[in-house]
């Protein structure tokens, strides 16, 4: 189990928008723009819905990390919740609600939602002290972390998945002889995936819907983390395979299905899934020591870092109409915020 939660170091410029053009296929095209910073040198996108708007964090002139909504051209500091010195934004529905992660006055981290221009504290499990969010569906249900009063202060070994709805918290447990979890994706029905430890140490991707949490396997390998599911109830993420190797899968009606070595390498993810079953992420090949991001579309492999000059680009979202948010790395290793689209 992944024990530490770092910080993200996040990132954003509201100046210059840069636009390339990328071939797609014969028929199809994406441009890639630039999403800039909010004055520093830093910036991720996390997030997209259907209308375009964006979300993510970036470094800002002052040196601080905060969270961040773009959307016609334009780059918007979000702030910090009360008295709190960063924030980063994962995921904005449909209605313009945004969901991430910021400090207190006291340095603990807390789970928010951002909504009507104003950023709420979401609070955390009961005796916990920090909490992280990392999805919303239309029905405002979110899914993330917290700690449990059974850890000390900034214990992650107690970590458990976490349902926020109705204004209040519910504690999604975890696999069965695990002791922490974590939930990163959610659809429109409440059902919700993450991992968990499982009885043997290993994280183990999960489905949980109704109460119930199932452990979804892995593709022969030790661990496997999901990381989104559509309402086609088709899951997404990375697994171990038998050779030790890490690839992408998709899971769906109950079995799990390597994605295979994309692009020549044996080392990718898959980060998420529109219910058109496109899948986004990254792939990286130790030949050439570049990570590219990638589009998988009805079995058929689209490199989305061929026309960036430089040699980590990764995928982190995917909207319905196809539109892809995540980042490219600059020669000194800086994410700056990219969007493909139409």
């Amino acid at each position: 189990m992944k024990r530490k939660i770092n910080k993200v170091i996040l990132l954003t410029t509201v100046v210059v928008t840069l636009i390339f053009t990328q071939s797609v296929s014969a028929s199809d095209s994406l441009s890639i723009i630039d999403l800039g910073n909010l004055g520093g040198p830093y910036s991720i996108a996390f997030g997209i819905n259907q209308r375009g708007e964006v979300v993510g964090g970036s470094v800002t002139l002052a040196g601080s990390e905060h969270a961040f909504l773009w959307e016609d051209g334009t780059m918007i500091d979000l702030g910090t919740l009360p008295g709190g010195s960063y924030s980063i934004a994962t995921a904005i529905n449909n209605r313009g609600q945004i969901v991430g992660n910021g400090d207190t006055p006291s340095g603990d981290q807390r789970a928010f939602l951002w909504a009507n221009s104003r950023m709420n504290d979401l609070g955390t499990l009961p005796g916990g002290y920090f909490s992280g969010a990392s999805a919303i569906n239309e029905r405002g249900q979110i899914v993330g972390y917290s700690d449990t009063a059974l850890g000390d202060h900034h214990d992650y070994f107690w970590v458990h998945a976490s349902l926020w709805q109705n204004g209040s918290i519910t504690d999604l447990g975890t696999l069965p002889g695990g002791s922490a979890s974590f939930a990163t994706g959610i659809n429109s029905s409440g059902q919700v995936v993450g991992y968990s430890e499982t009885a043997s140490g290993a994280d183990h991707a999960f489905l949980w819907e109704k109460g119930t949490m199932t452990d979804l396997g892995t593709l022969g390998g030790s661990y496997s983390t999901a990381s989104a599911i559509n309402d086609r109830k088709q899951v997404v993420g990375i697994s171990e395979t038998a050779s030790s190797e890490q690839h992408a899968f998709i899971w769906q009606n109950g079995t799990m299905t390597d994605l295979g070595a994309l692009l020549g390498g044996s080392y990718n993810g898959a980060s998420a899934i529109n219910d058109r079953g496109q899948i986004v992420g990254y792939n990286y090949n130790e030949a050439t020591n570049n990570a590219h991001a990638y589009l998988w579309d009805k079995g058929s492999m689209t490199d989305l870092g061929t026309q960036i000059s430089d040699s980590f680009s990764f995928a982190n979202a995917i909207n319905e109409r196809g539109q892809i948010v995540g980042q490219r790395n600059d020669t000194s290793g800086a994410p700056h915020a990219l969007l493909w689209t139409r």
